[in-house]
């Protein structure tokens, strides 16, 4: 590696470390334990997952598994740009070394992301219809209770709009690949071992 770009990485680097104990420091001081928001969200990763565990159809437990992975995957990639671009960001966290909530990525979302696909499977409806009202009740409805419970807040012009669109695209995007992934189980050749 050339000198320059090795002394770039190496202050990046450093910078980073330095950030990430200035978010524990700030952890700490203002969202551990003593603090009823830090509860809030330790909650909200718990009960999803609690909930899950008693409800998940265990004969389709690996489907579900698989697109609920897909969604906690897809709405980190959203949500982990806009924390770092500075779009929206979470003031209280469960887990204070990462820069985005973890209670909602782990559990919240991708819990309930399965517990509604399960239901649409389940009843034969419409996934498109039903997905598009969650990503509405997700936008329009949880974010802005957690907004006044001062849990999420934006900055920089993003705006609830746009968490809608991230919410379409996490929808997409998870049923796509899953039906993908259903489609190779389904076709696969049967030489193959």
């Amino acid at each position: 590696m050339p000198s320059e770009q090795k002394m770039t990485y190496e202050k990046i680097s450093s910078n980073q470390v330095e950030i990430s104990h200035n978010w524990i420091d700030y952890w700490n001081q203002f969202s551990s334990f003593n603090t009823w928001q830090f509860w809030v969200t330790v909650l909200l990763l718990l009960v999803p997952l609690i909930v899950l565990y008693f409800t998940i159809d265990r004969k389709k437990a690996l489907l579900l598994g698989f697109y609920g992975f897909n969604v906690h995957v897809w709405f980190t990639y959203i949500d982990l740009p806009g924390v770092i671009f500075g779009f929206w960001g979470y003031p209280y966290r469960a887990i204070p070394f990462f820069p985005y909530s973890f209670s909602l990525d782990v559990a919240l979302v991708p819990v309930i992301y399965i517990l509604v696909y399960q239901w649409v499977i389940k009843n034969n409806k419409n996934y498109y219809f039903y997905f598009t009202l969650l990503s509405l009740f997700f936008a329009f409805i949880l974010k802005p209770l957690m907004v006044t419970l001062g849990l999420f807040e934006f900055s920089r012009g993003a705006n609830y709009f746009y968490l809608f669109i991230g919410y379409l695209a996490i929808m997409l995007v998870s049923k796509w690949i899953t039906n993908l992934f259903i489609w190779f189980e389904k076709n696969r050749s049967t030489t193959i071992n």
